[in-house]
C-alpha cells in the first residue's frame, strides 16, 4: 500500500469516525451535547434510539459493502450483489411467512423477534438450497453458482407473492413495508443479535482477502499459485452469507450499498483486496449511515424508509457506471 492509498483510507477512517459521533445528535430535534447532562429526555432519546440505530446502519452498511466487494470478486462480475445467491429472497419469504402466520417463539430469544428469526432462516435455507443444487452434480463452478442463486431467488420469489397473495391488508402492508428495507430499531437488541453473525463472518473474510486478488484473475490460475480454490470459495460463500442473512434479519433488504461501496473504493483505491476491503467496510458504514439519517429527518416527523433513498442513489449510480467514468472500473474484471 503506497502513501496516496495510505492517506485515502485514513481520511475515510476519519469521515466514517465522523459520522458515527456526529449523526446521532442530528434528527428532527437536534441534541446538543451539553443537554445530555441536564435532561434525562435527551439522554434517553440519544442512548436508547438515536446511538442504536446509527451504530445499527454502521455495521449494516460495512458488512453489506465487504459482502458485495467478495462477491464481484468471486464471480468476477461488476453487477453482483450481497443478495446475489437469493439470501434477500429468502428472508424475505420467512419474514413475511411469520409476519402472515402471526409465528412467535415460545419465551423468546433475548434481542431476537419472531419476524427476525424467521427472515434468518429463509436466507441461510436459500443459501443451503444454492449450494445443494451447484453440488449435486459435483460441479462448483461460479457459473453454475451463479445460476443456482437465480433460481433459487426466483422461487422464493415466487413464495413470496404466494404469501402476499393470502396476507390480510393489514399484514400485506406490514411485508411490503419489511421489504424496502429500515432501520427502525430500538434499543441495543437488534445490533446484538446481529454483531455475533456479522463478525464471524467479516472475519472470515478479512483470512482471505490475499486469495481473492488471485481468483480474480481466475481459477485455474489462482490454483497454480497454491490457492486451495474450492476450499476458498466455500467459506467465503458461507462466511458472506452468513453475515449478509444477519444484517437482513434486522434491517430487511437494503439495496445497492454492496453495489455502489466496492466500486467506489475501486476507483480510489485499486483493486487489491487487502486494502479494498478495510475501505469497502469504511465507505459503507459511512454511507448507510447518512442516507438513513437524511431518511428520517427529511420529511420528519415521517420517515423514509432507507432503502428508498439507497434505491435513490443507485440508480444513477448505475448510469454513471455504465456510460461514465465509472466505467473504467469494470476492467478490474476484464
Amino acid at each position: 500500500m503506497n502513501r496516496a492509498h495510505a492517506r485515502l483510507l485514513a481520511l475515510l477512517a476519519l469521515a466514517a469516525a465522523g459520522t458515527l459521533v456526529v449523526m446521532p445528535f442530528v434528527g428532527m430535534e437536534m441534541i446538543v451535547p451539553s443537554q445530555l447532562t441536564v435532561s434525562s429526555f435527551e439522554r434517553h432519546v440519544m442512548f436508547a434510539l438515536r446511538l442504536p440505530r446509527v451504530c445499527t446502519a454502521f455495521c449494516a452498511g460495512g458488512g453489506l459493502a465487504v459482502c458485495g466487494m467478495v462477491f464481484q470478486a468471486l464471480f468476477r462480475n461488476p453487477l453482483a450483489t450481497p443478495y446475489t445467491l437469493g439470501v434477500s429472497a429468502g428472508a424475505s419469504f420467512g419474514a413475511a411467512l411469520c409476519i402472515l402466520t402471526g409465528f412467535t417463539v415460545s419465551g423468546g430469544i433475548p434481542g431476537v423477534g419472531s419476524t427476525e428469526l424467521g427472515a434468518l432462516g429463509g436466507a441461510l435455507l436459500a443459501v443451503l438450497i444454492v449450494y445443494g443444487f451447484s453440488t449435486v452434480q459435483r460441479v462448483g463452478s461460479s457459473l453454475t453458482i451463479l445460476l443456482a442463486g437465480v433460481a433459487v431467488s426466483f422461487l422464493f420469489s415466487s413464495l413470496l407473492m404466494f404469501v402476499q397473495f393470502l396476507s390480510s391488508l393489514r399484514h400485506s402492508f406490514q411485508i411490503v413495508r419489511w421489504l424496502m428495507g429500515g432501520l427502525e430499531v430500538f434499543g441495543w437488541s437488534g445490533l446484538l443479535s446481529m454483531t455475533p453473525f456479522l463478525a464471524i463472518g467479516l472475519v472470515a473474510i478479512a483470512a482471505y482477502l490475499p486469495q481473492l486478488n488471485l481468483l480474480l484473475t481466475g481459477e485455474d490460475l489462482a490454483a497454480t499459485r497454491g490457492v486451495d480454490v474450492k476450499r476458498t470459495k466455500l467459506v467465503l460463500y458461507f462466511a458472506t452469507s452468513l453475515a449478509v442473512s444477519a444484517i437482513v434479519a434486522v434491517c430487511g433488504p437494503i439495496g445497492f450499498v454492496g453495489l455502489m461501496s466496492p466500486h467506489i473504493c475501486r476507483l480510489l483505491l485499486g483493486s487489491d483486496h487487502r486494502v479494498l476491503g478495510p475501505a469497502s467496510f469504511l465507505f459503507g458504514s459511512a454511507f448507510l449511515v447518512v442516507c438513513d439519517t437524511i431518511a428520517r429527518t427529511i420529511i420528519a416527523p415521517a420517515e423514509i424508509p432507507v432503502g428508498v433513498i439507497t434505491a435513490l442513489c443507485g440508480g444513477p449510480f448505475f448510469l454513471w457506471i455504465l456510460f461514465g467514468k465509472g466505467r473504467t472500473g469494470l476492467n478490474a474484471f476484464r
